[in-house]
């Protein structure tokens, strides 16, 4: 009689018991499943080399129950395509998503000298499912490549949208992120990062138009990986619920390579000492020629051949690019198409000692422009001016020799 009393009690226990026992385990098994998967925002430091002034950002993915722990790299480029930099100055380079192991981005980083720090993003299971399957629908083959640009759509931009995408409500970020009164530009970020490198600068605001120099918002800010890092590492997810909860739980650097900024600065001649120095060779070969009555044509062969290869360039992005910030353009005054054009015409009246409209034009344009430089809506790179000041004074030498002959 006990016995079975006892018995019965046991099943009683016992039925009481594994719904309970079950649900734990489900729960064991749901908590293992999500904390197997962990994704990761990767910003990696600056380099040398011009297309790395800026960082890199990357998505990392890591399925311990798989194995798995790829990179998602959306700054994949062929610099031998076929018109590569024909395309890229046109406005028309095809970037992809590339995927590799992260032992091997890692590895690559450390070789480079450029740290990389990693942001855990504080995804629910749903979240990371998500994720994950926009991640394998942009690398389908159909999918992977897309139109690259600089400051709108590329690889800090696309990992940002991508994770907004997956977020089960919305991502509010610490900061009014629309409002363009920042008093930033994309041209403040230009240098900003370019810091250290004044010839890519100077390359760089030689290209850029006025645009470049209007105000942008935080989230247009957002192209530089090292900001996209910051606004993240303060932004939250509400839910449909309205809870809210980090974006970032850790930020780690996880290669370190004891490498700064520092290491990657050029001590080269910059263009400001290079174009004052040809300022003075111009000047002292031009007043030299006015005591000697000697033309020295072969120097504005070099200058105005020069400005107008450089003009053509500058004319060629204005009207042909499709980068939203290269017009227009108010070095077009300066360097222009037509010093190359009208280069054998205005030569030959320079040999000649004739008057030349063409250099009395380029004298009063050059002196306008120089005149108004404070007021022109485009910030201009300080080494314009003594160019500038190389073909005003051949214009004038020209004119004062013709003067002279009269």
């Amino acid at each position: 009689m006990k016995r079975s009393l006892l018995i019965h009690i046991y099943i009683v226990i016992f039925f009481f018991y594994l719904p309970a026992a079950n649900a734990q385990v489900a729960q064991q098994q749901k908590t293992a499943t999500t904390d197997s998967i962990r994704v990761s925002l990767l910003t990696c430091a600056a380099g040398g080399e011009i297309y790395s002034l800026f960082g890199h950002t990357a998505i990392r993915y890591e399925n311990y129950t798989r194995g798995i722990d790829a990179v998602f790299n959306y700054g994949m480029f062929n610099f031998n395509a076929p018109n590569f930099i024909l395309r890229f100055a046109l406005g028309e380079t095809d970037y992809q998503l590339g995927v590799t192991g992260y032992g091997h981005f890692a590895a690559e980083y450390n070789y480079l000298g450029r740290d990389v720090w990693q942001q855990t993003l504080n995804l629910t299971q749903e979240e990371k499912e998500r994720l994950a399957a926009l991640l394998k629908e942009n690398y389908r083959p159909e999918n992977r490549v897309y139109r690259y640009n600089f400051f709108y759509d590329n690889c800090a931009t696309r990992p940002r949208d991508l994770i907004e995408r997956a977020i089960n409500g919305t991502l509010h970020y610490a900061d009014n992120m629309t409002d363009c009164n920042t008093g930033l530009s994309f041209r403040d970020l230009l240098h900003a990062y370019s810091e250290g490198h004044p010839w890519s600068r100077f390359g760089m605001d030689l290209c850029m138009g006025s645009k470049a120099d209007e105000p942008i918002s935080k989230r247009l800010a957002m192209f530089v990986p090292f900001y996209l890092q910051a606004y993240f590492n303060k932004a939250q997810i509400a839910d449909k619920k309205g809870q809210k909860r980090p974006l970032v739980t850790r930020e780690e650097r996880i290669v370190v390579t004891g490498k700064t900024p520092a290491d990657f600065v050029s001590e080269d001649i910059t263009p400001m000492q290079a174009a004052s120095l040809l300022l003075v060779l111009t000047a002292g070969i031009s007043l030299y020629g006015i005591r000697r009555g000697k033309t020295f044509w072969g120097t504005d062969l070099v200058l105005f051949l020069a400005a107008g290869v450089a003009g053509c360039i500058l004319a060629f992005l204005v009207l042909c690019s499709q980068h939203p910030a290269v017009s227009p353009n108010y070095l077009l005054f300066v360097f222009h198409p037509l010093h190359l054009f009208c280069l054998p015409w205005m030569l030959y009246r320079v040999r000649k000692r004739k008057s030349s409209r063409y250099m009395l034009a380029n004298f009063i344009i050059l002196i306008l422009f120089i005149g108004i430089w404070a007021i022109i809506p485009q910030r201009i790179p300080p080494a314009v001016l003594p160019l500038a000041l190389c073909l005003l004074i051949r214009s004038a030498n020209h004119l004062i020799l013709t003067y002279k002959r009269k």
